[in-house]
């Protein structure tokens, strides 16, 4: 099975020209997202904002690393809203670089930039999908009253590979941070997701889900890894769509909200019409 071919239209190059004329930058570039055509001819894109360098070396990601990340830029939160606002976006998703360089990983950077599109768009839904920020729960508050409809964080992979997919992570912290958003507003919706193909096995998975439900997490998005470049960890297999609906299957037992689930999803992607569902209960 291959990726998806990129292919242009004229909301495609719409989009990247916001994008180039505020200087951003999205995931969905840096991290070659195999569904950028798609979305970007939906004219949606998630934003990756403090820059396109990250502080970690997790062996699954494509986004530049191993180089001094770049000051941040003070005018970014205003010119990801004015980006917003121009897109007419209804529903966003902003996240970052792991910034570990920064006092405090970069709460207050995505606070700015929520408020920012709040000003310029005030009926736009803003989803986040965060670093660890694990030197700096006690500064969760800043973003768990903050106006946004999802609070997302990655567990990317089952505990037992974390050594290899990401080692200077850690899997206890990723499931406390998730625990203590929801703990410090319950009403917030919490969401993770995790890549398959990297050699776990259904039993890791469902304790993995298990795990996700005792910290009362409400979404999980489960996708086929691919890696990014020759030098990202290698792929193990391809999962079948069976696989995929003993997931699911599995998630909707034992008590997710909402589950996502293929080959070709990824955290973000539909991220509005998932948020929708979890709304209406049409899971």
């Amino acid at each position: 099975m291959q990726k998806k071919k990129i292919t242009f239209s004229n909301e495609f190059n719409f989009v990247n020209k916001i994008l180039n004329q505020y200087k951003l930058h999205s995931i969905c570039q840096e991290a070659k997202c195999p569904n950028i055509s798609e979305c970007f001819k939906k004219k949606t894109a998630t934003f990756l904002i403090m820059g396109d360098i990250c502080t970690r070396n997790c062996t699954f990601c494509g986004v530049t690393k191993n180089l001094p990340p770049l000051p941040l830029d003070e005018n970014e939160p205003y010119n990801v809203a004015k980006a917003v606002k121009e897109l007419d976006l209804k529903y966003v998703v902003i996240t970052s670089v792991t910034r570990d360089d920064l006092p405090d990983e970069g709460i207050e950077h995505f606070k700015k930039t929520i408020y920012a599109i709040k000003e310029l768009k005030p009926n736009t839904e803003i989803e986040i999908l965060t670093p660890d920020f694990k030197r700096n729960f006690d500064k969760l508050d800043k973003l768990a009253y903050s106006p946004i409809s999802v609070f997302n964080h990655n567990l990317e992979t089952v505990p037992q590979l974390y050594s290899k997919v990401r080692p200077k992570a850690n899997y206890k912290k990723s499931l406390e941070l998730l625990k203590i958003v929801k703990q410090i507003n319950p009403e917030i919706t919490t969401k993770s997701g995790i890549m398959v193909g990297l050699g776990e096995t259904l039993e890791q998975i469902f304790s993995l889900i298990d795990d996700l439900v005792n910290v009362n997490c409400d979404i999980l998005t489960v996708g086929q890894y691919f890696p990014p470049n020759k030098h990202s960890i290698k792929l193990v297999d391809i999962k079948d769509d069976n696989f995929y609906k003993q997931i699911v299957k599995y998630g909707k037992k034992a008590g997710l909200k909402f589950i996502f689930a293929g080959t070709y999803v990824r955290s973000s992607y539909n991220a509005k019409e998932v948020f929708t569902n979890i709304n209406t209960n049409t899971n």
